[in-house]
């Protein structure tokens, strides 16, 4: 099986979309092939942890990251729809600071890949949405860091026409420039 890996405007963020074989019955793809993840997308990375979350529409993660232990993410929707967002947050890129963002759900079935040194986060568009992702690092509460999801600086433009919901932690997000960064 074959997946198609297209970089975004942030060229080590990379959406994967897996070759799906539909019928009658229903569909099957290859959400994931080591051999095809080193070679064609991430270079030298390995997978320790996978997470589930569930949220509503309307709710916004993010943006998070971990320091000093960060986190490759890949990342994907199995019900609903999001739209994901990834943030530049190492201080020596060229492209410090800028985002793209994809729309992820389960009939699309793509893929985003969120190297270490981004921040990641997404608002659920559908009326629930579970995301599934693999992780290169454990998960250490401690080292998580929160930016804020409407900072002026970046400039993200979120495809809501309402005020999302959040969490403490995403509530109190902080700005770029304030936020411990990747060196």
């Amino acid at each position: 099986m074959g997946n198609k890996v297209t970089a975004t405007a942030l060229p080590d963020v990379k959406i994967i979309e897996p070759e799906v074989f539909s019928d009658e019955f229903g569909f099957c793809f290859e959400s994931f092939s080591a051999d095809e993840f080193t070679d064609d997308v991430a270079h030298g990375f390995s997978f320790v942890q996978d997470r589930h979350l569930r949220a509503v529409r309307g709710v916004l993660r993010g943006l998070h990251y971990q320091v000093q232990r960060p986190q490759g993410r890949l990342v994907r929707v199995v019900v609903g729809e999001v739209f994901d967002v990834v943030v530049d947050v190492r201080l020596r890129s060229p492209s410090f600071g800028k985002w793209c963002g994809v729309h992820l759900s389960a009939l699309n079935h793509r893929q985003v890949w969120v190297p270490p040194g981004f921040a990641h986060g997404f608002v659920v568009l559908s009326d629930s949405a579970e995301c599934l992702w693999k992780t290169t690092e454990y998960w250490f509460p401690e080292l998580e860091r929160c930016i804020l999801w409407r900072d002026p600086d970046i400039g993200i433009e979120w495809p809501i026409d309402f005020m999302p919901t959040l969490g403490a932690k995403d509530a109190a997000g902080r700005r770029l420039y304030e936020a411990e960064n990747f060196a």
